[in-house]
């Protein structure tokens, strides 16, 4: 386990202390993201798990069990979203941390888990931990906002360009 790592589950007083954690560092990450989030999780349509170092947030990831990627939605295929460590917190084990319990509690549903990463350069060490871990290319090509490219298109290199991935769990 990463020094001093707690995990917790998404809670009524976490979205504002996690958005001013992230516009501390110049990312615009809106309070109602972790509000619908929770709205989610109370549902079961969604997990959330934060990661606290030496009692400071530091990262979380959520489970979107009802993802809109056209790849993962027959047969279905529990998607691992918005994976994001604080800068300051990064390379001390805790993105695995949190990998390792969403793929836990993935396998409790499914044999397979997937996994959606950025193609910009700002997620490189993403798609290597990824790689790393198993993860593979689904094989359908590249989405924009959930909508495949087409060859020839053009299209604009921002977060919402992605490949998926997925890993066999069990």
């Amino acid at each position: 386990m990463a020094l001093n790592t707690e995990l917790r589950t998404l809670c009524e007083a976490d979205p504002p202390v996690i958005s001013a954690a992230f516009a501390a560092i110049g990312w615009v990450k809106p309070v109602a993201i972790y509000q619908r989030y929770l709205a989610e999780q109370s549902i079961g349509s969604r997990l959330c798990k934060l990661a606290y170092a030496g009692g400071q947030f530091a990262a979380y990831v959520t489970i979107n069990w009802t993802p809109t990627y056209p790849g993962f939605i027959d047969p279905p295929i529990p998607e691992i979203q918005d994976l994001n460590v604080l800068p300051n917190f990064r390379r001390r084990g805790i993105a695995s941390l949190l990998l390792d319990w969403a793929e836990t509690e993935v396998a409790l549903r499914s044999s397979e888990a997937g996994i959606g990463v950025g193609l910009h350069p700002g997620y490189n060490a993403a798609q290597q931990l990824y790689v790393k871990r198993g993860y593979t290319p689904d094989g359908r090509g590249i989405t924009y906002r959930d909508r495949f490219v087409k060859e020839g298109e053009t299209i604009i290199l921002d977060d919402d360009l992605v490949t998926h991935l997925a890993k066999r769990l069990r």
